[in-house]
């Protein structure tokens, strides 16, 4: 089997044109391509309910896009389950490349991420656009709240809290808009990690 160069060099970037995803853009994508957060980094590690593209080279019946399930894992022809998650797509081709050495010579792949969806937070409660969002890098509560379209009229914007999971347990961490729009407090503007949940009575 003849080496593809292209192949060779790098990873396969592939970028989704969800508007969701388009929300997050980070500026490194290509002029005038989608961007997303997350996938033009080569240290990103995958997620769960993530979907990556696997291209294996002159091999179309193994080659796919697939999600990752919740468990983590990824089905694959002659593979069959394959771990993705916490993984890097550069280290996922590398995994998936490793176990086709049993039946493909010297086999060559790339992996791409075409959606993710493991790295959003969630804003619930009085205000205008409730739902999920795409997870940017720094992404602190004020900047969630602003892309959730601002307050309802019966919101309690100083009963604000951020819902985190820590060691298995939920934690409440307290956000008062007021007190941090007004320069006040500002340790609360807490950086939201993967799956906060802003709740805004």
């Amino acid at each position: 089997m003849r080496k593809s160069p292209a192949l060779l060099t790098g990873f396969l970037l592939v970028l989704s044109c969800g508007s969701a995803l388009r929300a997050a853009q980070d500026g490194g994508a290509p002029k005038g391509a989608p961007a997303v957060t997350t996938s033009s980094d080569p240290d990103y590690k995958i997620g769960a309910q993530d979907v990556v593209r696997i291209d294996v080279w002159k091999e179309p019946e193994i080659s796919r896009v697939t999600p990752v399930r919740p468990d983590g894992r990824i089905s694959l022809p002659l593979l069959n389950d394959v771990q993705a998650a916490g993984l890097t797509p550069t280290q996922l081709a590398g995994s998936i490349s490793e176990g086709l050495k049993k039946f493909i010579t010297n086999p060559q792949v790339t992996v791409g991420v075409t959606e993710i969806n493991s790295r959003r937070v969630y804003v619930t409660g009085e205000v205008i656009k409730p739902g999920a969002f795409p997870l940017q890098a720094g992404m602190t509560v004020l900047q969630a709240l602003t892309s959730s379209g601002g307050f309802t009229q019966f919101a309690r914007v100083k009963g604000i809290y951020v819902l985190r999971t820590e060691d298995g347990k939920q934690v409440k961490h307290p956000f008062n808009y007021k007190d941090v729009v007004s320069g006040k407090h500002p340790e609360l503007n807490i950086v939201l990690q993967p799956a906060d949940v802003i709740v805004v009575p």
